[in-house]
Formats: structure tokens, sequence, C-alpha cells
């Protein structure tokens, strides 16, 4: 059962200005919680259309907080953002990697120092509007997957110390997204009908070329294929990603084409035909930044993985590489396995831990395979 306190606690609240937060607010309160509304500005920069998106959202969390007549307030981590989860980014996607800001903003801002923060008011817990749960086996706090599998943000929350989730509430992890919306709506909120927020949250609506270009100097390039014949040409080798299929200008005859490999030094970016080409299948990668959630479990450790949000959970081994890194084996061909992202670990719901992907294993295409092999399971 997703954990929530028995016993009447003070309980901060981190809302966003959108509907997940404000339900979870709601619900805390009609359990007899003493609740405090707590908004995080993180980027203040106005956007194309001239307005200031965290302004307009936090009009949303006053809103609110006065409809349910809960004391609300505001706190600054612009700085703490910039150099702890922007400035990471912009060094990272200049090396023509993918970041995830998601998974640095709950790591650096969310569960510290705006967890500390919390802490800091007095409160028992720190409440979020996240999809996911926390549950109790056995007495000891683990962190779940959300009831809503369209929905479940687990993924992001992997670097969370069992010591944080132990102090922490998510009070919408056991409900679908279609009933949140429908509570917001019986209690007159009025977010509830506000679209959710998608993207790069400092970005927003704005064009993602655009934006970056003001941090970033790209310089046209070659789209080439894999026998370094040109094809047609990019606008800078960091825009694009392994498995990218839109936004690449090429067209012709035959399949459509996909990213299969990016050279930042000649700032050449590799494509070829078709979604199932093998270039873009390994079965195996390199993480590094290994997280666990609890004790880190005894490796090798079979379990399931995702190498991305919302992807499938596909069967691994994860084995010691050295000090700093593990390997992770699947027992099938895994498409466009990302530098930077991370692979998440589970066993059944349990988020167990994760790590950023170092670099991919070799891709079929290298290893001379014209097709994708068979699934075969792995010995560990």
């Amino acid at each position: 059962m997703n954990f929530s306190p028995k016993k009447p606690s003070t309980i901060v609240v981190g809302m966003s200005g959108g509907v997940d937060s404000s339900v979870a607010l709601a619900l805390l309160k009609q359990r007899g919680h003493k609740v405090i509304g707590l908004f995080m500005r993180n980027w203040e920069e106005i956007g194309e259309d001239g307005v200031c998106t965290s302004e307009a959202d936090y009009r949303d969390v006053v809103s609110v907080c006065e409809k349910l007549d809960v004391p609300y307030y505001s706190v600054d981590f612009v700085k703490e953002y910039k150099e702890n989860v922007f400035d990471s980014f912009v060094e990272e996607f200049k090396l023509g990697h993918t970041p995830n800001p998601d998974v640095l903003c709950n790591r650096e801002i969310k569960f510290n120092v705006f967890f500390k923060m919390a802490m800091d008011l007095g409160a028992d817990y720190l409440a979020t509007g996240h999809y996911c749960q926390h549950l109790k086996i056995n007495g000891r706090s683990t962190l779940a997957k959300g009831l809503d599998a369209n929905k479940d943000q687990s993924y992001f929350l992997y670097t969370m110390k069992q010591q944080v989730l132990e102090k922490v509430v998510f009070p919408i992890g056991d409900l679908e997204k279609p009933e949140v919306r429908k509570i917001a709506l019986e209690l007159g909120l009025s977010t509830s009908k506000k679209k959710d927020s998608t993207g790069i949250c400092f970005i927003g609506e704005r064009n993602f070329k655009n934006f970056l270009s003001q941090y970033i100097s790209f310089k046209r390039g070659p789209f080439k294929t894999l026998d370094e014949t040109s094809v047609g040409e990019h606008s800078g080798a960091s825009f694009y990603t392994i498995g990218q299929r839109k936004g690449l200008g090429l067209g012709g005859p035959g399949l459509p084409w996909f990213v299969v490999g990016k050279d930042v030094d000649t700032n050449t970016v590799y494509v070829e035909r078709g979604g199932d080409h093998p270039a873009l299948f390994s079965q195996s990668l390199t993480g590094m930044d290994v997280s666990w959630v609890g004790p880190a479990p005894e490796l090798p450790l079979r379990c399931m993985a995702k190498v991305r949000y919302r992807g499938s959970d596909i069967p691994c081994v994860v084995k010691p590489l050295n000090d700093s890194k593990i390997e992770v084996n699947f027992e099938a061909p895994v498409r466009a396995i990302v530098s930077r992202q991370s692979v998440v670990f589970y066993k059944d719901n349990e988020c167990l831990g994760g790590a950023i992907i170092d670099s991919p294993g070799e891709n079929f295409y290298q290893s001379g395979r014209s097709s994708l092999p068979k699934i075969v399971p792995i010995q560990v």
C-alpha cells in the first residue's frame, strides 16, 4: 500500500502549479494533515511569447492554496539549478551526449536542497505530485512504480536515497491520471484542466535549437551513411540523438532515415534507412555514477531495466566492471541506447536504483550482423 502517515503530520507539498501537485495537496489536507504549499522557482527567463512561465505557475499555486485555505510560500533555487543542472546539461550537450535534466533536477534540487528546506521549516514529510509510490516492505521504505503505467515517474527518481524516501510522500502514486483530474474538477481547482507540462523545463515551448544556440556554437556538417557516403547536411552534430527520425530533412525513395551514430570531433552525423537497422541495436552497455535507493545489492544481479522513460522493461544481468562502473547485459537487443541517459533497474514494481549510461556496447552492425539475433536467456 502506498505510504501515507497515519497520524496528523506537518507536510510540505512541493507545488508546481500543475494539477498533480494540486491534488496531492488536497488529498493530504482531507486526511487531516497540516499542509504547506511550497513553490520552487528554478528558472526565470521570459519565454518567446513574453510570458514568464514560473510567474504564471505561481499564480496557479496561489489560486489552489487559497481555494483550499492552505498557507503557501515561494522559494528561489535559480542559482542552484543553473550550477547543478543547467550548466551540466550544456557541457554534456557540447560533447554530443543527450543528458537527462529531470534526473539531475530530482537529485540535486527537489530531493536535496528543496527537501532540506522543507525539513528546516519543521515538516515531518515532503510530498510531491510524482506518479510513483513509497511502499513499506518488511518495514523498509522502497520506491515503486506508480499505479498508472502510462504516467509512472520512478525512472526519474532512481537517485533518491532510502533515508530521504522515508520522509517523502507520493499522494497520487496509487491513482490514475483521469481520477486525479476528476478530483481536481470536483474540488473546483483552477488547475483541473491545465495542460501537462512536457519537454525540458527551462526550454518549455520554445524552439530547442534556437534556445541552445544562445549557449553553444554549432556549425553545419555532413549526414553520412556508415560507408561514408554523404547524403545531406545537418545543422550541428550535438542536436541529434541516436534513433532520431524526425527533423533530419532527408527524403528520397525508400525507408525513413534514422540517426545511427555521431562523430562530434568531425561534426558528422551517421544515418541509415529503416528503424530496425542493426546499427541501432546493442545488447549491452556500461554504466557509471551508480546509485541504489537502498543498500547496494550483491552483483551480479538479475533484474529488469529501462534505458529510457516510457521504455519497456527488459530482462538483464548487472555485473561489476570496476570500482566505479557496471556492465549491463540484456536478454534481448535494445534499440537506441543513448549515452548520458539513465538505465534504471527494477524487481517487480520496486525501483532498485540505476546508473548513467556511459556507452552502449558494440552494435550489431559493428559486429558484422545483417539482422538481429534471437533472444537467448543470459547465464549469470
